[in-house]
C-alpha cells in the first residue's frame, strides 16, 4: 500500500477523480443516500489516501480545527469494497490520526461516525459523545478522541 497526505491543490486531475468517485460510489450509491458529497470543505482539508493496484482503496478527510467543529476532525473515512474486511480501515486510521497529531497537536478530535462503525471507532480510542442520530438517512453518533498525553 501506498499512502500519502496531500491538500487538495497538489492533487492532480486524475488523482481528485478517483478520490470523488471513490466517495460518491460508497457514499452516494452503496449507501442509497442522497446528499450533497460536494460540501465546499475540500479545499482546506488534508486527503489521506491508500492506493494499491486497482487505484484508492482507502481515503479519509483530516479538516483543521475551527472549519467543522472547534476541534480537527476526521470524516469521508471510506475503505474499497474488495479491501474491507483487512484490516486496511484500521491502517487508515492510524495513517490519519498520526498525520492529524502531527498536523496540528489537538486535545481532542472529532468525528461523526456511522452508528454500526461506532465500535471500530472505539477500537481507536474514540467515544461517544451524544446518542446516535439521523443524518441523510442514515444513523450516525458524534464521537470524539480526546489527547491523554502527559506534560
Amino acid at each position: 500500500m501506498e499512502w500519502n497526505c496531500q491538500m487538495l491543490s497538489r492533487m492532480d486531475g486524475n488523482e481528485v477523480y478517483d478520490m470523488l468517485r471513490l466517495r460518491v460510489d460508497v457514499f452516494v450509491v452503496e449507501q442509497s443516500c442522497a446528499y450533497p458529497e460536494l460540501d465546499g470543505l475540500d479545499g482546506e482539508a488534508i486527503h489521506v489516501i491508500g492506493k494499491d493496484a486497482g487505484g484508492i482503496a482507502a481515503y479519509a478527510r483530516l479538516l483543521p480545527p475551527g472549519v467543522k467543529y472547534e476541534d480537527p476532525s476526521i470524516g469521508r473515512v471510506i475503505v474499497r469494497e474488495d479491501c474491507r474486511g483487512t484490516g486496511l480501515g484500521h491502517e487508515l486510521m492510524e495513517k490519519a490520526m498520526e498525520r492529524l497529531v502531527k498536523e496540528w497537536a489537538p486535545e481532542r478530535i472529532r468525528l461523526q461516525a456511522q452508528y454500526h462503525l461506532e465500535k471500530f471507532y472505539r477500537g481507536h480510542g474514540f467515544t461517544a459523545i451524544a446518542d446516535p442520530y439521523d443524518e441523510d438517512g442514515i444513523p450516525h453518533v458524534d464521537m470524539v478522541w480526546v489527547n491523554n498525553r502527559t506534560s
